[in-house]
């Protein structure tokens, strides 16, 4: 049975992060990574592969040249954590045995969850951003015109933005296209509305405003059936018994039963739904019962355990009310390593504090973006030196470039190396 002094589950973006980190600061840290994937993926970029503005081979690396120098490279799969005895199993190698456990493995992709999708997805005119955008990208090419549906599920998804991203993308493109006339976007989502911050939401209403984007609040979609290219929406508006469509009805809605919507697609582009991976939910290490069941159940601003104090954890598996993507790992990290760093030499955790900060670039068009920051409680929080030049809250070309080269940049040389 081998032995780390910090076992760290996942190499995705928290757990190279967090590794160089730690070994920048104490390179004598005994680390091991557990993590079966041989390559590494710049997701953030996938939208704008989508909408065929990227090359998806350069959202590609090599997972081994991203693995800090003396750190363990663990090529395999954790299977399962048993919190009292300090121990995981994995599907091949065994079990280790830790001081302390960073479980960051990230969440998973659970298409069975929504009736349909499972046998449609990537295939015909369904697509999605989050399992294989260059099939987006064919599709939006292959589009003459209909019904443009774009949706989210009811469960919690990396970065709660893209869905519309790809939205507003596609909606340039139909219209450098010349089918723009003959199109119908709709945005659909369980939530309540277009974004949860008010100054950006306010951006982002005018824009569908502007555009003529039918936006749809409180539409759940609960089945998809491929061959009829139809999907179906629950209206879950609370204490709503009954559901109108709207006057003109340019999607050619049809209701079934008290709460139902069936709109026909010609393109339909989903978020799937999501969820921890199973062993972290059949582990101690989850939240049992209530809301957060399955996720990791950490202090959300030491990022410390709340039961298994040797335990910490960041990142799209960790229960934290702020949005999951890679602008939050990256102020989510530091935060980690100081309070663990200073758990291992002085015996109680560190203070460093994290208040939340999230951010998501949402590319509002071709040459577009609104690079919205927002922290815990929704409250709108930019970063200190871009807010100097830029102002946030309205569409900027200069943050279009941010996304294209700027992001990427910063992710492969800089944060993934532990320096941001």
């Amino acid at each position: 049975m081998k032995h780390y002094q910090i076992l760290i589950i996942g190499g995705g973006t928290a757990g190279i992060t967090i590794a160089a980190q730690l070994k920048r600061k104490k390179s004598s840290l005994q680390i091991g990574i557990i993590e079966p994937s041989e390559k590494h993926y710049y997701q953030p970029a996938w939208t704008l592969v989508g909408a065929g503005a990227f090359d998806f081979k350069e959202t590609e690396r090599n997972e081994g040249d991203y693995i800090p120098e003396g750190v363990d490279w663990i090529k395999d799969k954790a299977s399962s954590i048993d919190p009292d005895k300090n121990e995981v199993v994995t599907a091949t190698s065994g079990t280790y045995t830790y001081d302390f456990l960073v479980p960051v493995p990230g969440l998973v992709m659970a298409p069975e969850l929504l009736p349909g999708l499972k046998e449609s997805l990537d295939k015909g005119v369904v697509c999605s951003n989050y399992t294989n955008p260059e099939h987006t990208w064919e599709v939006l090419q292959n589009f003459k015109g209909g019904n443009a549906v774009f949706t989210q599920p009811t469960t919690p998804i990396k970065c709660g933005g893209a869905p519309q991203k790809i939205m507003y993308m596609a909606e340039d493109y139909f219209r450098k296209q010349g089918i723009r006339e003959k199109t119908n976007v709709l945005y659909a989502t369980p939530g309540t509305v277009i974004f949860g911050v008010p100054e950006f939401a306010k951006t982002l209403n005018k824009i569908i405003h502007d555009r003529g984007i039918i936006f749809k609040p409180f539409y759940a979609p609960v089945a998809i059936d491929a061959e009829k290219q139809e999907i179906t929406f629950r209206y879950s508006k609370p204490g709503e018994s009954n559901c109108t469509i709207m006057e003109g009805n340019p999607l050619g809605e049809e209701l079934v039963g008290a709460l139902d919507i069936k709109v026909h697609f010609d393109m339909l582009h989903l978020a799937p739904p999501q969820m921890a991976p199973q062993f972290i939910q059949d582990s101690k290490i989850s939240i049992q019962e209530g809301p957060g069941k399955g996720w990791v159940d950490v202090d959300i601003h030491t990022m410390q355990h709340k039961r298994y104090p040797n335990i910490f954890s960041i990142g799209d598996v960790a229960h934290l009310p702020t949005a999951k993507t890679g602008a939050a790992i990256r102020k989510q990290a530091p935060v980690l390593v100081e309070n663990l760093i200073t758990l291992i030499e002085a015996g109680t955790v560190g203070k460093k504090s994290y208040e939340g900060y999230s951010s998501c670039p949402i590319v509002t068009g071709y040459g577009k973006m609104l690079l919205c920051e927002f922290k815990y409680d929704n409250v709108k929080d930019s970063d200190p030196l871009i807010s100097t030049f830029v102002d946030t809250t309205k569409e900027q070309y200069s943050m279009w470039l941010l996304k294209k080269y700027g992001l990427p940049f910063m992710y492969w040389n800089l944060m993934l190396r532990g320096k941001a």
